[in-house]
């Protein structure tokens, strides 16, 4: 079992990395980045205690926000 701050650690590294490759490919700020981010069921799911998302590659995790994001875009039309 992974202790509580290794987890948190390990949770924070991958919504650096999140925050970082929507910034690089879809040219918003830091801010706006970290809201989309946080406001995501992705996010939510590497928060669940219950599950192990945290543990994947955040290119793996990008791509699911990725399809998140293209739902949300396409039911918004």
């Amino acid at each position: 079992m992974i202790a509580q701050n290794q987890k948190e650690f390990l949770v924070n590294r991958v919504v650096d990395k999140l925050t970082e490759f929507l910034v690089v490919d879809s040219n918003i700020d830091i801010a706006e980045a970290l809201k989309v981010v946080y406001n995501s069921k992705v996010y939510q799911q590497l928060q669940d205690s219950e599950g192990d998302l945290y543990v994947q590659s955040p290119s793996y995790i990008y791509e699911m926000l990725k399809q998140e994001i293209d739902v949300n875009m396409n039911n918004n039309q």
